[in-house]
């Protein structure tokens, strides 16, 4: 999860420092700030259009080289955060790296099962603003197709699930503890939405990053302690049995006082 300008180049930095130091056999942490804090495990067999987005060539097998999340939105498209197709997690462009995969249907990220899937085109959002993060989602394009039960359905403007106090999930195979402490398993949190201008007072601008209400939305805990973080970025946040956000930025990991920002699905879904 990319969790505010300064977090997300801290950790994308971090993150090809230590492809270019390492040997090519080695792991590398995964990309993009975004994991999910003070969760629980969870099984895609609940939740099938949860999905992982992978490169083994980029990031090593250890953890079946996931960088990013995704969600599966129909049988040949995944959304995803445009910022996890960047040079800056990449190290490289995207059309570059040969072995972009979606990992459908599998848990455990080294496990049986499941299916990994070759990508065969990629699409970021034309408004995406790398400086904001304004509009951060992209499109991937299978090259296979998925059956149509691992489809969710979006929820659009006006939907119940976008209110305030909503129950959300959040999920990811990213940091659970905020330290690097990546999990190699699905797990998932309950957060709760809040207000644009609980989300406005959070992110005012400056360092701490700009919430925009038109193309985003937030979600916490009030005590803090559960949020995405580094490595679930691009992740499905989840209300109502509906898509509503996917996991983009934030400052720190389960912050009471910094809720994790999230691409607004009622903002981007006609594209």
């Amino acid at each position: 999860m990319r969790r505010s300008l300064a977090r997300a180049l801290t950790g994308a930095l971090a993150l090809i420092t230590a492809a270019a130091l390492a040997p090519l056999t080695s792991p590398v942490p995964a990309a993009a700030d975004g994991v999910v804090v003070g969760g629980y495990p969870a099984r895609v067999a609940d939740s099938p259009w949860v999905v992982a987005l992978a490169s083994r060539d980029r990031f090593g097998g250890k953890r079946a080289g996931q960088f990013c999340g995704g969600v599966v939105v129909a049988p040949t498209k995944v959304l995803t955060a445009a910022h996890c197709l960047s040079r800056t997690v990449l190290g490289q462009e995207v059309s570059e790296i040969r072995d972009l995969r979606v990992l459908s249907g599998r848990s455990e990220l080294v496990g049986a099962g499941g299916q990994e899937i070759a990508v065969s085109g990629t699409q970021v959002a034309p408004r995406y603003d790398p400086t904001t993060n304004n509009v951060d989602v992209a499109m991937l394009t299978l090259a296979k197709a998925l059956p149509a039960s691992q489809v969710i359905g979006l929820a659009r403007s006006g939907d119940a699930a976008y209110r305030p106090g909503t129950s959300a999930t959040v999920y990811g195979w990213g940091d659970t503890k905020g330290d690097g402490s990546y999990a190699s398993t699905l797990h998932a949190a309950q957060v709760t939405i809040l207000s644009d201008q609980a989300c406005g007072q959070a992110y005012p601008g400056g360092l701490s990053g700009r919430y925009v209400a038109s193309t985003m939305l937030c979600a916490g805990d009030a005590r803090g302690g559960r949020d995405a973080c580094q490595g679930d970025s691009g992740g499905p946040l989840v209300a109502g049995g509906k898509l509503i956000g996917l996991v983009s930025w934030g400052s720190g990991c389960g912050q009471a006082s910094s809720p994790g920002v999230y691409t607004r699905i009622s903002a981007v879904v006609r594209w």
